[in-house]
């Protein structure tokens, strides 16, 4: 259980200098949208797994992705597609 809440953390503290940069930036333009939305859709289907786990470090991890795979998602239709104004 250790290993697994260490390894999250870990995983975790590596996207977060990306999810500052594109919220700071608002320049997303060295990602691609195939590869975002492929992201979000492979984060959907392992979910699939995820929930038949027991609530752990990995439902962290996994919640975590989802949650960091969409707002770039959206960061990138919005600010290098303009998709979204508000």
């Amino acid at each position: 259980m250790l290993a697994g809440f260490a390894s999250s953390m870990i995983f975790i503290s590596s996207n977060l200098p990306m999810l500052f940069k594109a919220f700071k930036t608002k320049d997303l333009s060295s990602y691609s949208l195939g590869h975002l939305a492929l992201g979000n859709l492979g984060n959907a289907v392992y979910w699939l797994y995820v929930i038949s786990l027991p609530v752990g470090p990995v439902w962290f991890l996994q919640v975590f992705f989802s949650m960091a795979s969409a707002l770039m998602l959206f960061c990138y239709l919005r600010y290098e597609k303009k998709w979204f104004r508000f």
